[in-house]
């Protein structure tokens, strides 16, 4: 499972990166458009770009990506859309961890790893429209490789309709890969996306997947690719719809209550924050997911 994959692992990162760029352009587009309700007198937001890179402990060339943070827009607070291609090899405590998780043998010997993937969080200005995630990624080493990801709506202030749009573009998206495979993966999202400390989902759910590997590449990397193109029709009605609500200092106090979930989700659970810190990757990168102000009460 080694050079033979190079063409595999050149079409997901392009990929992600497509999917990237897609990304950016239709949230700059919705900053563009908001031309009236709140905060629609401001300057229209946009990403400010960074190249991300890394190192490998004796100094060469680890990999990296693009860093887009868009700050302080007329619809967006703050939201960050990574793309990076990461590869080199794996400390001893991330051995153990994919050894135990994954029962892989042989990754003391060869500890060598590749991941690419795309990972977007948004916060929202206007408490009515819904904060959301969305990750996919693939993962290499030469004993195994694995595609993971989906995206989950994180309203603080919830509407019916939001979420049963919001799933129902996701089980569309899905039925071409086979009936079964929604109600799974809704299900898997509702279990990691829950925040036991507090006995809650973090969110109105969506879908999510890890360790996808059937042994058919084309088939699952046709999966990832269809979890990623969901995700703008699901999501960017919803905002177009709530955008131009007016809010109180009362919803937005809910808003920041609720991301203070969020945080702690994220620094306390979620796998993807704690791979990136553990492999070196850029912090600020890694962190770009944490809203710009929470509260907790």
């Amino acid at each position: 499972m080694g050079e033979e994959f190079q063409n595999e692992k050149a079409r997901a990162s392009a990929w992600f990166r497509e999917l990237r760029d897609r990304i950016v352009a239709a949230f700059e587009a919705l900053e563009t458009s908001h031309a009236e309700g709140p905060l629609s007198d401001r300057p229209a937001g946009r990403f400010d770009v960074t190249e991300t890179t890394r190192a490998s402990e004796d100094g060469s060339d680890a990999g990296g990506g693009l860093m887009s943070v868009m700050r302080g827009g007329r619809v967006f607070e703050k939201v960050g859309v990574n793309v990076s291609t990461v590869y080199g090899t794996l400390g001893e405590a991330a051995q153990a961890s994919m050894m135990a998780r994954k029962g892989l043998s042989g990754m003391a010997e060869d500890p060598r790893f590749w991941a690419s993937g795309i990972s977007l969080v948004a916060h929202m200005q206007n408490p009515h429209a819904p904060a959301v995630h969305m990750n996919t990624r693939m993962f290499w080493t030469p004993h195994a490789w694995w595609f993971g990801g989906g995206s989950d709506l994180n309203p603080c202030i919830e509407y019916a309709e939001d979420t049963a749009h919001f799933h129902a573009v996701q089980e569309a998206h899905l039925a071409p890969h086979g009936a079964e495979l929604y109600p799974r993966l809704k299900d898997w999202a509702d279990e990691y996306f829950y925040i036991p400390h507090r006995g809650r989902a973090r969110g109105v759910g969506g879908i999510f997947m890890d360790d996808r590997c059937t042994g058919d590449w084309e088939a699952d990397f046709a999966l990832t690719q269809d979890i990623g193109r969901a995700f703008l029709p699901a999501y960017i009605p919803l905002v177009e719809k709530r955008r131009v609500q007016d809010w109180s200092e009362a919803d937005k106090d809910t808003q920041l209550v609720h991301r203070g979930l969020y945080a702690e989700y994220n620094l306390v659970y979620d796998r993807g924050t704690k791979f990136g810190l553990a492999t070196g990757h850029d912090a600020n990168a890694v962190l770009m997911s944490l809203p710009p102000m929470a509260k907790w009460v």
